[in-house]
């Protein structure tokens, strides 16, 4: 039989219905939890302890194009702190991506993140390159996690993407016209800026024959991105000397110009012109006649607080400084709070909790008791854990990325500038009063480590240097106009981890380049007193055997400093162009370091008395350096792992809050026992004579 095929086009063949390539776990790479398959592309996780975490099987074959968010469905009854994906290898902070907290899911719950920008960061996606997921902290947390796959992005994923591709390109722009005003040679000059009481005075020079105009500069506004500056005023001759209200009415507040930086400008029909550098008061009148205080040594503990008990140690080591973490969003609200201290600024009321001010006496007044100086380490948290969500959303930075431990101050406009300025105004007023009733701030640490600013003073990750340096200089130079106001003594500190030439592990920048940047605002804007807060923890923060650390060198081109080679910041200090006004040696403490016991076991805190005596034998000898605070005083339970302190975790079961060798060795160090105390570690760390300790720098 014959039959004839339908008139038309022949029929299309079905489509091809493309398998998605799911990835699989490698159970062989779990680290602190148990993995279960359950079917096909299903399994079942149980974290078992605090880092949990395990790979996706390698890449069988390059990333097919435009795969690049991570993408998977789950179940848990518990929520994860949260989830961070690491591409490697290697497997390294910086080649990883974290999120904020992974909700709680009882029914199958989509999760998903894009990676692109790590993607094409470290130019992974070849064959061999996996996926670490690291799943939160804790244990004890079942997830159920099926079809695991990179995917292309969807519409809202591809928007985000450009908006994100769009920012990148101009904070680029903006750090490069950063860069440029900084290395820029103005015809003009503003030679000083004094502030009085109630009048603020400028001084300059013009080039013969300008016109020009002198414009304020506000600290929330970006002076490269100014086309038409708001306050500017006529200048009449070369040199000039213009006298201003310091105190003037602007966007509803009482305004206090000596925030203000100052230069001199060229007016255009649609933009003006800079003519010089500006320049912020060099010169505060302020309140009080504060008297003098030298350290007695330089032996100091971090973390102090009056509450943690074992107050004794202040005489009994003894101790001549201390570093109190002060938290300000903890304490700080915008309406009244009941029973609330009420602090005024800037012709508004500020509100601060009364039992946290109460508690920062108590510490204060304990170390004024006693002649202690005192370094407060000026913190702002994250929206999420300040005491007022008013305050949160008013500082936490409007770049913030989830889970880094705290956040830079939001500076880009005059609400968040002014809450910022009450909180350290009421510091400064309670702290800084004559016969230090409450006690006695005398330098104030900005933020922490900022040279690993995505994770502790964060404004974003992949910020540009001289982006992030700008914003945190203007935290610097707000705190330090505030501060001075009330003490012409005062300091502040720039707080910074172990590097040097090159990035800290999980770091952002070098320091060293930070610190160049410093030098270039206060050369350029006008120099003000600032100093180092250093943390020359070893290499590894785990070994106290500092003294193998193998990226620590005798050159001024190391990439880390550490206790081995204390006498890099030491040579720094004493460079003339590196001090104050070229004349005074800027304040360097090393305000975060220790040397860690990975057990109780008695070798380990043999090797970290050790540590401790070698560091001490150097510190001694290099006057460049001013003083140590030992961080942490006590071991404490929430510093990943470690036992950095002085005396064991208070909750220890032999022997709780227990001074341990190193506590001895402290206590020595100083003191006529010193080198009969100190004689045993010689052989620890290799040495037959203290004097072989010191190196020449290269």
């Amino acid at each position: 039989m014959f039959f004839l095929a339908c008139r038309g086009n022949p029929p299309e063949p079905p489509p091809v219905i493309k398998q998605t390539a799911y990835l699989s776990f490698d159970a062989a790479t779990a680290n602190q939890l148990d993995i279960t398959a359950k079917s096909s592309h299903q399994y079942q996780i149980r974290t078992t302890g605090a880092d949990p975490y395990i790979q996706l099987l390698p890449l069988t074959s390059g990333l097919a194009d435009g795969h690049v968010v991570l993408a998977f469905e789950y179940q848990t009854t518990s929520s994860l702190h949260h989830l961070q994906v690491f591409l490697g290898a290697p497997v390294s902070e910086e080649r990883s991506l974290k999120t904020s907290q992974v909700a709680s899911a009882p029914s199958w719950k989509t999760f998903s993140i894009d990676l692109g920008d790590q993607i094409r960061d470290f130019s992974w996606g070849n064959t061999g390159d996996f996926i670490r997921l690291d799943f939160g902290d804790e244990a004890n947390i079942t997830l159920d996690i099926k079809n695991v796959q990179l995917r292309k992005r969807n519409e809202a994923e591809e928007k985000l993407a450009r908006e994100r591709e769009l920012f990148r390109q101009d904070d680029e722009a903006l750090n490069q016209e950063i860069a440029a005003y900084l290395n820029r040679s103005y015809p003009a000059e503003i030679a000083d800026v004094s502030v009085s009481k109630e009048t603020i005075t400028i001084r300059g020079t013009l080039p013969g024959g300008e016109a020009a105009v002198l414009a304020e500069v506000m600290p929330y506004e970006q002076l490269s991105r100014i086309e038409t500056f708001k306050n500017k005023h006529p200048i009449d001759g070369s040199p000039f000397s213009l006298s201003l209200d310091r105190y003037v009415e602007q966007e509803g507040f009482r305004y206090d110009r000596a925030l203000s930086a100052w230069a001199v400008v060229r007016e255009g029909g649609t933009r003006d012109e800079l003519l010089s550098h500006a320049h912020y008061a060099n010169d505060i009148q302020a309140q009080w006649s504060m008297p003098a205080q030298s350290l007695a040594h330089k032996k100091g503990l971090g973390g102090f607080s009056a509450n943690r008990g074992f107050i004794e140690d202040l005489d009994d080591l003894p101790v001549g400084s201390v570093t109190v973490n002060v938290p300000i969003t903890s304490f700080l609200y915008l309406n009244a709070h009941p029973g609330a201290y009420v602090h005024e600024y800037g012709g508004r009321p500020y509100y601060f909790d009364r039992a946290k001010i109460d508690e920062l006496d108590k510490t204060f007044r304990a170390a004024a008791a006693k002649n202690i100086i005192v370094s407060a380490i000026i913190l702002v948290q994250k929206a999420a854990e300040c005491a007022d969500p008013a305050v949160g959303r008013l500082l936490q930075h409007e770049h913030y990325t989830a889970d880094a431990f705290f956040t830079m101050p939001r500076l880009d406009n005059a609400e968040s500038v002014y809450c910022y300025a009450a909180a350290l105004d009421f510091l400064a007023d309670r702290y800084c009063r004559p016969g230090s009733p409450y006690g006695r701030i005398h330098h104030w640490i900005m933020h922490n480590e900022v040279d690993a600013g995505s994770t502790w003073t964060n404004m974003g990750k992949n910020r540009p240097l001289f982006v992030f340096l700008d914003n945190y200089y203007k935290s610097m130079r707000i705190c330090y106009t505030i501060a001075r106001n009330y003490d012409e003594r005062s300091e502040v500190l720039g707080s910074f981890t172990h590097s040097w030439t090159n990035p800290a592990p999980g770091g952002d920048y070098a320091t060293l380049d930070m610190i160049n940047g410093l030098l270039r605002y206060s050369e350029v804007e006008g120099d003000f007193q600032w100093g180092l807060a250093y943390h020359p923890y070893p290499e590894d923060l785990n070994e106290p055997k500092t003294w193998n650390d193998s990226q620590a060198t005798f050159s001024t081109k190391t990439p880390l400093v550490t206790f081995k080679n204390l006498e890099v910041l030491d040579n720094w200090a004493k460079k003339p162009e590196n001090t104050y006004l070229k004349t005074n040696k800027r304040t360097i403490w090393l305000s975060e370091n220790g040397t860690n016991s990975r057990t109780y076991a008695e070798k380990d805190l043999q090797e970290q008395a050790a540590g401790l005596a070698y560091a001490w034998k150097k510190l001694e000898r290099l006057d460049g350096i001013d003083a140590m605070q030992w961080h942490n005083w006590i071991d404490n339970r929430g510093e990943f792992g470690l036992r950095i302190g002085l005396r064991r975790f208070p909750d220890d079961e032999e022997d709780p809050g227990g001074r341990k060798p190193v506590w001895y060795v402290y206590q020595a160090a100083g003191t006529e026992r010193e080198d009969a105390v100190f004689e045993p570690y010689k052989s620890i760390i290799g040495l037959s004579n203290w004097d072989e300790i010191i190196k020449d720098i290269q």
